[in-house]
């Protein structure tokens, strides 16, 4: 924008300049030339006092030479029936013509023109004073002026290019800082402002800006408190459930009832501690996947091992960073897995491979046939919630990556989470996935 608006005020000065300097350029010329035919006249004048004092040639010399035209070969006085006193450079049909005109002519003459100015001697004879002005005379002061010209219109356009420059500079820089802040404040930086600066209406912009990302972390804010009031609820059936399992006799579904509530218990605290955490202190978290998934897998694998569910895990030999909240990659993980449990057959094998790439399912059940549709919030073909593979898509997505569905080597669906993290550096050891069952074909 800077150099746009540069380019703007140069185009302008310059056709600007261009306006004067043009009819200037002619007007100094003319000038020149109007100077020169002034002091010719001058000359021709004194000439005419010489002839009214006495005509005689002899005389008329002497004065011709006391002149400074006159000095330098350029003043003449045609009488009538004698020769030119001085040096002329005009022929005798123009010396004629100005006696038939009775008023000064200038005729052509060899590197210059001639002021001729008629006259009448006390006798009546007529005579022509003839007065050579030269081209150089003529165009005297005409380039200097010219130069002086070019000058001052090169340092008016220079000095409005700096100028511009200067006030657009102010009005980049506050178009700048605008843009960063409304860059950073879509990156989750609530807090950022800016410093209202530049022209009026950039500083309205501004203030406008600071109004609305106060309204925003006003409305983030009631969103996450009534988030966490929601979950909050939560707990009254899940104690009441929690109750109903402590009072079953002892045997694995009790205990598995009561290892639900606790886990449903710590799911609670983490969503309503997430919610009321804030967006600035989640973006600085950083969870492992391979930790993650290695603690799902523990909740999951109980439930495949009651529907016969062959499964393996490919990868985990090292940790794989995600800068994102603990909680986001639960929701995500517990996503892929129980896209498994509830569209597939019991009984049916999956796969879950996890690296610095990413985490991927594979199923051996019936595919997804629509994968466009599988992915709109709150859209199913299977009767689910259509939630799952969007809290996915999310989730990829804020850790910079995607979410794809392909067909799996197994048969089925692969739906694999893509991560835009770095390659990890060299192996450390780091939480392995326990309780792997080798998948039989």
């Amino acid at each position: 924008m800077r150099w746009e608006l540069n380019r703007l005020a140069l185009a302008i000065t310059s056709m600007v300049a261009l306006a004067f300097l043009v009819p200037l350029t002619f007007a100094t010329r003319q000038i020149a030339h109007d100077r020169a035919i002034g002091d010719a006249r001058q000359q021709a004048a004194a000439m005419v006092a010489a002839l009214a004092v006495d005509a005689d040639p002899q005389l008329l010399t002497s004065a011709v030479a006391s002149t400074v035209a006159g000095g330098a070969g350029r003043l003449a006085i045609h009488l009538p029936g004698l020769e030119p006193v001085g040096a002329t450079h005009v022929t005798a049909d123009d010396i004629a013509s100005a006696n038939r005109y009775r008023r000064p002519v200038t005729a052509a003459a060899t590197g210059g023109i001639a002021y001729l100015q008629p006259s009448v001697l006390s006798d009546g004879r007529a005579v022509v004073i003839e007065v050579f002005v030269t081209d150089e005379e003529m165009r005297r002061g005409v380039w200097p002026a010219w130069l002086a010209l070019g000058g001052l219109a090169i340092v008016l356009v220079g000095g409005s290019v700096l100028v511009a420059d200067r006030l657009g500079g102010r009005l980049v820089r506050a178009t700048r800082g605008l843009a960063d802040s409304s860059r950073r404040l879509g990156a989750g930086e609530l807090a950022v402002r800016v410093q209202p600066s530049g022209p009026r209406e950039l500083r309205d912009a501004a203030l406008a800006f600071n109004t609305m990302a106060g309204d925003l972390r006003r409305l983030l804010d009631a969103e996450r408190e009534l988030a966490a009031d929601l979950s909050h609820r939560l707990r009254t059936p899940l104690t009441a459930l929690r109750l109903d399992a402590d009072a079953m006799p002892p045997s694995l579904i009790a205990d598995r009832m009561r290892q639900a509530c606790d886990m449903l218990d710590s799911e609670l605290e983490a969503i309503i501690a997430g919610a009321r955490l804030g967006v600035e202190a989640r973006g600085t978290q950083s969870s492992d996947l391979v930790e993650v998934l290695a603690d799902r897998l523990a909740f999951w694998s109980a439930l495949a091992e009651d529907q016969a569910r062959p499964w393996e895990v490919v990868g985990g030999d090292r940790p794989v960073p995600v800068p994102l909240p603990r909680s986001e990659l639960i929701l995500a993980v517990d996503a892929l897995l129980g896209n498994v449990f509830a569209h597939t057959p019991e009984g049916v094998a999956f796969r879950v491979g996890v690296s610095a790439a990413g985490l991927f399912v594979d199923d051996a059940g019936p595919g997804i046939s629509d994968p466009a549709n599988a992915v709109q919030r709150g859209v199913s073909g299977a009767g689910s919630s259509g939630l799952g593979l969007d809290i996915v898509r999310r989730v990829a997505e804020a850790a910079g990556g995607r979410l794809t569905i392909e067909r799996s080597p197994l048969g089925g669906a692969r739906i694999a989470m893509l991560l835009g993290v770095p390659e990890p550096g060299p192996a450390i050891p780091g939480p392995r996935v326990a309780g792997r069952r080798r998948l039989t074909r």
